[in-house]
Order: structure tokens, then sequence, then C-alpha cells
């Protein structure tokens, strides 16, 4: 079995062979229950988030797949509203190898799939976990099949075939995309293959986790907001696993508060946040520049939201107009973000003086994939 995961339905292991992305006797989905473990003496060198992350605690090998992702910058900053600078520090994960912070879970996933001698992986993406699985599978010779909405910006698609994956673009919205992997994955019988799906599997969230010892050691202390984009809400979940262990180690005293937010034109994790189950009957799939977080069913839905109310957080939602100046404001400041990361400036913008200090904003995507974004 994988040290910690389990199906959260039946309550089974995850098997020691194979790489099921849904649980083999009831169809449920694979949830962490031990927390990720984090190593006591770390190194700060070319072992990537593995500088940080006990691979025991997954139950795999020492042959670790790393591009050298992690480490990324802790900038302070300051957000003005009317005549009063409010202080925050940016996590800049846009600088990780592919241009995001999929990239610590990437490796945890290849490595993973790596290790069970998995050769052929398919995903579906809005482009960032796409890219970054396509470059983690090149670099373990694993190859990689990834099928991405055709308006998904254009770089993010060259992005994907540079690393030599078999590009599968979808005229249609995020859930349609899925919908076309599963048709070609049904059809794939090898043992060899497999979903490599970053929001069914749960093994990247101990690649995310990273950031919160990340953020400790450059901070000094444990903050008190933390705030970042959900789509699917993995790297909130990851990250709040990962202040959680501290919390355990009792290397913090106690867990910050996590501030999730949204695009409003596809909104389902700020919906039922404010207004319970009900909330997601008018829930759209809409068009929004923020890409990467449109999301209209996320897998971990109610994970995501039992750990934002446990660490006693809340949802935005914002709309295009907003993003797009919290874009520009980032952008002035030297901070060049792709529109799904300047959601979380969008709420600065507006709420900041709300939240328990110090705030840290995690920015997750680079500018550099959507470059017209700010015209």
């Amino acid at each position: 079995m994988v040290l910690g995961v389990y199906c959260n339905n039946c309550g089974s292991p995850y098997p020691s062979e194979g790489v099921p992305y849904r649980c083999p006797k009831c169809g449920g989905i694979y949830q962490i229950k031990s927390l990720p473990q984090f190593v006591t003496q770390p190194e700060h060198n070319s072992k990537g988030i593995w500088s940080w992350l006990d691979p025991n605690c997954l139950g795999i090998s020492e042959n670790l797949i790393t591009l050298g992702e992690g480490n990324t910058p802790l900038l302070k900053d300051a957000v003005k509203i009317k005549d009063h600078n409010w202080e925050v520090y940016y996590k800049c994960e846009y600088q990780n190898p592919t241009g995001s912070f999929k990239d610590r879970g990437s490796a945890v996933m290849i490595t993973f799939l790596n290790d069970r001698g998995i050769k052929n992986v398919y995903e579906d993406s809005s482009g960032n976990a796409g890219a970054s699985l396509a470059a983690y599978a090149a670099r373990a010779g694993i190859k990689a099949n990834i099928y991405i909405p055709k308006q998904a910006s254009g770089i993010k698609k060259a992005q994907i075939k540079q690393y030599g994956a078999n590009t599968i673009v979808v005229d249609g919205a995020r859930s349609t995309v899925n919908e076309v992997l599963q048709n070609d994955l049904s059809r794939d019988r090898s043992s060899k293959s497999s979903y490599a799906s970053h929001a069914y599997l749960p093994f990247n969230l101990f690649g995310y986790a990273t950031i919160a010892v990340e953020i400790l050691e450059q901070l000094g202390k444990e903050p008190g907001t933390v705030i970042l984009p959900a789509g699917q809400g993995g790297g909130l979940l990851g990250v709040y696993y990962g202040f959680k262990t501290l919390y355990e180690e009792r290397r913090i005293t106690h867990i910050p508060s996590f501030i999730g937010v949204q695009a409003q034109a596809c909104a389902p994790l700020w919906a039922t946040f404010n207004y319970g189950p009900n909330g997601l009957s008018w829930v759209a799939e809409g068009d929004t520049i923020a890409e990467g977080i449109r999301i209209k069913y996320p897998v971990r839905g109610d994970e995501v939201l039992q750990a934002i109310k446990n660490s006693g957080g809340r949802i935005y939602a914002v709309n295009d107009e907003e993003i797009i100046q919290a874009g520009i404001n980032l952008t002035q400041r030297g901070l060049l973000v792709e529109p799904t990361s300047a959601v979380v400036e969008a709420v600065l913008q507006k709420h900041v003086h709300e939240f328990n200090p110090p705030v840290v904003a995690i920015l997750t995507g680079s500018g550099l994939k959507t470059p017209e974004a700010y015209d």
C-alpha cells in the first residue's frame, strides 16, 4: 500500500501495484489520511522539493525525479488601499521550471508513476498542469498524452508540444476535454498506461505541501493568512496539509487562515461556501480570462471547503475586469503573472485589511504564457 492514502468511500488503502485513479472496489476518490512528512535537515541543493519532502511517506524509492523545482522567492511588498499600505508577501511560484506551482506536484506524481513502472500517461489540463506533467514525464522517459481545450493559451499548447508530448486539442469546455480523454483511455488496455490526473490522484498534494515549509523558513514564522487561486483547489489543499504537518510537529503555533479565489464566471466552491449545495444549481462554466481555474466540478471540492472552514478562511469570486486590473497592478511592481494568479491581487485590493497578518499571496503561474492578457 501507499502510506497515508486511502479511499474516501470504503476506506481501502491504495494498492501496492498499478496506478488506479479511482478505487477499484467502489469507485471512490483517494485521499490523504496521513500527513506529508518533511525531512528534519533539508539539503538546499538540486534535489528540488525532495530537499523538503521525505519520499518514505509515499512508500517510493530513492529514484527521485526533479527539475530543481521549489525554493521560489518570497517577496515583501505592499497593497495600497486609499492612503494606507498593507504589508503583503508574494510567494513567486511562477518561477518554477515550467512556469507554475504545478511542478511541485508533477515531481511527486511522475516519481510515483515511474516507481510503478508506468511508461505512458494521460492527462487533461487547461495548460499549466499539462505542460508541467509533460516536462517531468520527458525527464523520466515516460510518454505523455495531454488533452487541452482549444481556447487555452497558444504558448501553453506550444510548451506542451516542445516537451514531446502527444497533444490533443479539444473544441469545448474543460469538462468536454475530460470526456474525450476518458473515451480514449478506455481503449488503452496496457498495464503500463495510467491516467495521471492532477485532480483525481492525491500524490501532487504532497508536493504542494512543500510550499508551506518554505514559507515558514523564508518568513521566519507562520503567516496569519494564505491566499491563492482555487480551481480544483489542489494547491490550496496541499499547502493546508503542509501547514497542518508543521502544526502537528509543533513548529508553528497555529494554522493560517486560507483564502481561496475563483473567477466569477465559474465559481462552484464560492457558491457552495456561501449558499450551500443549492448554490451549485446556478453555477455556470462561463468564459473567463482566468482559464486555469475554470473548473465547474472540483473533484476534491468537499475536502477543499472543509480545509478552508477548519482554518477560519473563506472564498471570494472576482470578475474579469477586476482580474485584468489586478494583473496590471502587479506588472507595475515587476510581477508578471497570468490572470489565474492575478485573482488573488483582485481580492487583496478590496479585503487585505480584513486578513490576519502577515499575509502571504501565492502567485501560481507565469505571465510569460499569456503576454496579451493585459494589453
